[in-house]
């Protein structure tokens, strides 16, 4: 099991789904989660409800760069420092390639891709200083697998995915790793819509929808020294979904 004794670790969208689950487990391997949300008083809750011996809630959305400065000099001055950041948030939007707007589009790229590319850059200045630090980014299998009515999201995550592996070849020298996960379809609000799980899922080879803690282990082996020989490694979570139907 991986240790995370006293890493201090952010975590972004950690108010809810796969970024909870995340910050719930990592603290429960010993690790101080910063729970990041856009709105405080929802990663106050996150903090109350998971325990505040160790868990500490901060403002931010992801896509301003001041709400990142804030953050982490918040999280430095407490703490002293920041081991990991898993970057977390993303929203996704599906429509068909020609009914999706423009507004919509550069919105996903906010999010999911220049919210990315502006914490890798807020933290790395200290992890150069520590000369030691994990990035984990939780993408998604749409990255390199993209099904209909989202070629947005799969765009924006796809660029990720490329920004990922080019900062790793420029960090690892640093003592700075980063990794990657792709989850498949997980049980949360945003992939189910607040329905009930579709029935499709029990047509991948493993014969279920991926829970949220299903990723937040895949994120603590990337947090962890466990992984300290892998940077630039997208590790795959989705019950087999990408290679196949797997129905009788």
């Amino acid at each position: 099991m991986p240790n995370l004794k006293d890493r201090v670790i952010l975590i972004t969208g950690a108010n809810r789904g796969q970024g909870k689950a995340i910050a719930e487990h990592l603290m429960d391997l010993g690790g101080v989660v910063i729970v990041g949300a856009r709105h405080y008083e929802k990663a106050l809750k996150v903090v109350e409800e998971i325990g505040n011996t160790r868990a500490y809630p901060v403002q931010l959305d992801v896509t301003k760069e001041i709400e990142w400065k804030t953050a982490v000099e918040d999280i430095v001055d407490k703490f002293g420092k920041i081991d990991v950041l898993v970057n977390n948030a993303g929203i996704l939007i599906r429509k068909p390639f020609t009914e999706i707007s423009t507004e919509e589009y550069v919105q996903l790229i906010n999010v999911n891709q220049i919210g990315v590319f502006l914490g890798m850059q807020s933290v790395i200045p200290l992890m150069e200083k520590q000369r030691k630090g994990a990035i984990v980014n939780n993408i998604s299998i749409s990255a390199f697998s993209p099904i209909a009515h989202s070629s947005a999201y799969a765009a924006s995550k796809a660029s990720v995915v490329a920004m990922s592996k080019s900062a790793a070849i420029e960090l690892g020298p640093k003592g700075i790793r980063v990794n990657m996960i792709h989850p498949g379809g997980v049980d949360t609000e945003m992939a189910t819509n607040g329905h009930e799980v579709p029935e499709y899922y029990q047509t991948v080879p493993l014969k279920r929808i991926g829970k949220p803690i299903d990723i937040a282990k895949a994120v603590a082996y990337f947090a962890s020294d466990d992984s300290s020989y892998c940077t630039g490694a997208e590790l795959v979570v989705d019950g087999g979904m990408t290679l196949g139907n797997a129905g009788e």
